[in-house]
């Protein structure tokens, strides 16, 4: 076997092993993914975002002609002086205050903005079906399948209480969540709701 064979197969080996190591790398992150526990559902969202019939205050430092208490339109917008209209609806209200602290810049050197979510309106979900109360609910904090229910009056005699769905708004399809309130002593996770999630009792 020549010399410039024996350095081929060397080097052959060395990327066999290279790509075994990866590979196996690949494998044991999978693994390690796969044992984490999804907290997307359970866990409550890290920060509030803005919606349509939310009350907001807009402080502008030093300028009380921009200063004042808007509401969110059901288009999602806000109209302020110099601005016009501005998205408000799906932001933060830390983002809202960037937006706004940018778009001001173009008028006043250096604004100080602040911006406060006085009044939550927009945070409803519904309950139909086998519940004392169904109706839709206007909440102001982070409320979870069980909380929503109780605010329904609880379930009917009639109430099929393993087979109970949440549909989810997600652009423009729902999402159905299965919940299983016989289980919630077990496997059954008690997460939070969103805004727009229907819960539907058969």
């Amino acid at each position: 076997m020549t010399q410039f064979m024996i350095f081929s197969f060397l080097v052959v080996m060395l990327n066999v092993s290279a790509l075994n190591a990866t590979d196996a790398a690949d494998v044991q992150a999978s693994a390690v993914d796969a044992a984490k526990p999804d907290t997307s559902r359970g866990a409550a969202p890290d920060a509030y975002r803005i919606g349509p019939e939310d009350i907001l205050q807009i402080s502008v430092w030093k300028n009380e002609a921009l200063s004042r208490a808007v509401p969110v339109r059901p288009d999602g917008k806000i109209s302020l002086p110099l601005l016009n209209d501005v998205q408000a609806a799906g932001l933060t209200a830390l983002e809202l205050h960037e937006v706004l602290t940018q778009k001001l810049a173009e008028y006043i050197p250096s604004p100080e903005v602040s911006v406060i979510v006085t009044d939550v309106r927009s945070f409803k979900v519904s309950v139909m079906g086998e519940v004392a109360r169904p109706g839709r609910f206007e909440l102001k904090s982070w409320t979870t399948v069980l909380d929503v229910l109780a605010l329904a009056g609880g379930f009917t005699q009639f109430a099929t209480r393993s087979r109970i769905v949440i549909l989810r708004p997600e652009a423009t399809t729902m999402k159905r969540i299965p919940f299983n309130y016989n289980k919630l002593a077990g496997e059954q996770e008690n997460f939070y709701l969103r805004n727009g999630d229907i819960v539907l009792v058969p």
